[in-house]
């Protein structure tokens, strides 16, 4: 028996937030029907791409106070999600570091400067703990000799996006109520839920056409293989041009990425910002010159004008849930619960203390 306000529902893309609300839903009781326009290994979705980097003080560099409470939110829920899924999922909190060169000193000043004021608003976040040199070298020693100093935030994390999409698709053909449709991309024009039925779309750009305001912003992220590295933890480093982030995952491999376009172009990357940002890692690290390349890859997050996700009713039964721009592993658990306590009739409290918009509530 569903224990929601509905029996069946419709979801619309097997993205990220797709696979997690597919999964919720189900597990209360709902009959789910999952129609995704690519195939299982979820090729064409922002989070395959993704370093799925969980740093909701790093990321205040760009993004406003509530992100950063959803980030809070969400590094206590990844853990819960993750022990309920049938296969295990690469998670760590070991903090994120943020190093920079001596020329670059200013640039890391004013970061630094604007990630303190966060934490001087958003109460709970863990205080920034300033390193000098050997205290640097004792953290992560692949750095040692390598920068004078550096921050770390602590409790961040990360986890590996593509393990955690392999394990929410497990989880979900292990339930019996769910039937997977696979290039089979549909629209809510191609639905009328009854009252016991809902629609909830999140299919990102896909969205588009029902969603006037959604528009892409182009990544360009490397996969590298540097069996010469130890990196113990995300590590960015502070540049006026190139603000890169190296995500260490299992099997010595990296991602490394900085570059953020105003483009829906999903054209390969050029070899001008592949060149940038292979000189940039070398420059943290000169291991990753002996690196290889697994994968030079290109992809656009669905994004809303503010820069903020949103909820959004698009008609009676359907739900839209959108807009999570390059945030999408940082906030989609906060995503997650908030959307399933509106679709459970249950108010909108999470919505609220997240300060996400609710539009056209019918």
């Amino acid at each position: 028996m569903s224990t929601l306000p509905f029996d069946h529902a419709h979801v619309l893309g097997a993205g990220l937030m797709g696979r997690l609300l597919a999964l919720a839903l189900a597990r209360a009781g709902c009959a789910v029907d999952v129609y995704e326009a690519g195939g299982p290994d979820a090729e064409g979705a922002a989070a395959r791409v993704a370093a799925a980097m969980l740093a909701p003080l790093a990321e205040s560099a760009i993004a406003p106070e509530p992100l950063v409470r959803m980030g809070m939110h969400a590094l206590e829920r990844w853990p819960q999600l993750l022990a309920g899924l049938p296969a295990p999922v690469f998670f760590q909190r070991e903090g994120t570091l943020l190093v920079w060169h001596r020329q670059d000193a200013n640039e890391a000043a004013r970061l630094a400067a604007t990630l303190q004021r966060t934490q001087a608003a958003v109460p709970g976040l863990p205080a920034m703990q300033r390193l000098d040199g050997p205290a640097l070298a004792a953290l992560e020693p692949a750095l040692a000799g390598r920068f004078a100093q550096g921050w770390l935030l602590p409790g961040e994390g990360q986890l590996d996006n593509r393990e955690l999409l392999a394990a929410l698709l497990a989880g979900l053909q292990a339930m019996p109520n769910v039937r997977l449709h696979w290039h089979s991309p549909r629209a809510p024009q191609d639905f009328s839920p009854a009252a016991r039925e809902r629609v909830v779309d999140c299919r990102g750009l896909g969205a588009k056409p029902q969603w006037d305001a959604l528009r892409g912003v182009r990544g360009e992220v490397l996969r590298l293989h540097a069996p010469g590295v130890e990196l113990r933890r995300p590590t960015r480093l502070a540049h006026p041009r190139y603000p890169l982030y190296i995500a260490p995952k299992p099997g010595h491999v990296f991602v490394v990425g900085a570059t953020e376009i105003e483009s829906d172009d999903l054209s390969p990357a050029s070899v001008r910002s592949t060149m940038e940002l292979l000189s940039a890692a070398y420059a943290v690290h000169p291991g990753f010159g002996e690196a290889r390349i697994l994968e030079v890859l290109t992809q656009c997050r669905p994004t809303l004008p503010d820069n903020r996700p949103a909820l959004r009713w698009l008609a009676p039964r359907m739900l839209q849930v959108n807009g999570l721009y390059r945030h999408g592993f940082m906030i989609s658990p906060a995503m997650l619960d908030a959307a399933m306590q509106v679709l459970a009739d249950q108010g909108d409290a999470l919505a609220r203390r997240f300060d996400l918009l609710i539009l056209d509530t019918p």
